[in-house]
């Protein structure tokens, strides 16, 4: 990965100086400062537009959250399940910020039931995987 120490930016921004110039730099700065603003507000427009299409999404912060520590996520979700198993009423005893079940999250969605493994009669064959 690229791994930019101070001394390296010290040379980059001295060869920027030499290749430059002093009098079109801060031209230049200029120039990448609007570019950012631009892209920052191309940002915010794109996220107003998908959060008005879809009211229910999580915040940014939580999305973020979410995919930095996704063992966080999944451990919640196991608590929610536990508690749903265990018959508890209100699974907002074992974590009081969550909604009480995984269909009010936007980002979880609901279980199908399990279907029953297909029942194959017949001798085994070599493509078996329980002979394995």
């Amino acid at each position: 990965m690229l791994d930019l120490s101070p001394l390296k930016l010290m040379i980059i921004v001295a060869v920027v100086l030499l290749v430059m110039g002093p009098d079109k730099l801060p031209e230049v700065a200029q120039r990448l400062g609007a570019g950012w603003r631009a892209l920052k507000d191309l940002q915010r427009r794109v996220e107003a537009e998908v959060r008005e299409a879809i009211p229910d999404l999580p915040s940014t912060g939580d999305i973020a959250r979410f995919a930095r520590s996704p063992v966080n996520l999944l451990n919640q979700l196991a608590d929610r399940a536990d508690a749903r198993d265990a018959g508890l009423a209100d699974a907002s005893a074992v974590t009081a910020a969550e909604p009480d079940s995984a269909s009010e999250d936007p980002l979880i969605a609901p279980r199908p039931p399990n279907p029953s493994p297909p029942i194959v009669e017949g001798p085994p064959t070599l493509s078996d995987p329980s002979l394995n």
